[in-house]
């Protein structure tokens, strides 16, 4: 995409599986009879479809001749232990639903989220002076468990991921038959109840000027701070990728702010903070579809 100067098909069908996946969610049926109706919108989301499984077949076969090349020492990647049958490994299918999930739910999200956390630090000089001395004093090689143990780095990832949730609205879910009683409330059985974390997370009882982006505030979180904070959801349905994508933002920060300790925010091409107004159709991302850094 660099190299083009423009988005790629790959890119653009990301974008659009983030844009259809509320109609595909909220109305399903209409999506299954959408193949029989000649409609634009319809037909994009098809091709879509078929591209992302595509990518995915794509993504398996390259695993698949790693193991053909090298099959005593295979190079690890998020497939092999997918891959070991002998230790209950997937169906193919199961491996391709899986992949899926790799590309979509784990790229755009934690690429979100960094996109903000580099923006909002690089609007801050004092924010960004202390992350990058931090960052700064460690001896490479890096590994994650020094970046683990950096406070104001660990303060700066909790406070993007209040602010710049990347999947900011609940996800549905089904009340049980029976119905079921939540703080004298009595939900019926079918009813659809969602729980997300945009106002939750900008609660002003609990997070004070809940709109700036103040890192210090999570030096001595409160219990309360730490009970409405879900950035991954919560409970059973919590999000399985978490503690990956806590590491990509650690390494992904870390580097970033030792290769370019004088990063600003830039205002060339007519980029203004109204370009990172927050739009989500389910996955959140800057309205104007881009951030533009100085790294002089």
């Amino acid at each position: 995409m660099l190299e083009a100067g423009k988005k790629t098909q790959y890119t653009l069908d990301l974008e659009r599986i983030a844009s259809l996946q509320p109609i595909r969610t909220t109305f399903p049926n209409l999506v299954y009879f959408g193949k029989y109706l000649p409609l634009p919108v319809f037909k994009r989301t098809i091709e879509t479809g078929k591209r992302m499984i595509s990518y995915t077949s794509q993504s398996i076969d390259r695993y698949n001749k790693m193991i053909i090349e090298n099959p005593s020492n295979p190079k690890k990647t998020l497939f092999t232990k997918l891959f070991d049958t002998e230790k209950g490994g997937l169906t193919p299918e199961e491996i391709k639903n899986e992949a899926q999930g790799y590309i979509v739910a784990g790229s755009d999200t934690t690429a979100v989220t960094l996109t903000y956390l580099t923006y909002a630090v690089c609007g801050n000089k004092r924010i960004r002076d202390k992350l990058v001395a931090e960052v700064a004093a460690l001896s490479e090689p890096i590994h994650d468990n020094d970046l683990r143990n950096l406070p104001y780095l660990t303060m700066v990832i909790s406070e993007t991921l209040r602010l710049h949730t990347a999947v900011p609205f609940g996800l549905p879910r089904a009340v049980p038959s029976g119905g079921a009683s939540f703080k004298g409330y009595f939900l019926p059985s079918g009813a659809t109840v969602s729980t997300q974390s945009y106002s939750l997370h900008r609660d002003p009882t609990v997070f004070p000027d809940p709109d700036t982006f103040n890192p210090e505030r999570w030096e001595n979180p409160t219990k309360e701070m730490k009970d409405i904070s879900i950035p991954f959801g919560g409970g059973s349905r919590i999000c399985i990728g978490m503690h990956l994508a806590r590491m990509e933002l650690r390494l992904g920060s870390a580097l970033f702010f030792r290769g370019f300790p004088n990063a600003q925010r830039s205002n060339k091409e007519e980029m203004t903070e109204k370009d990172m107004e927050m739009q989500s159709f389910l996955l959140m991302a800057p309205k104007g579809h881009r951030c533009l850094i100085e790294t002089n």
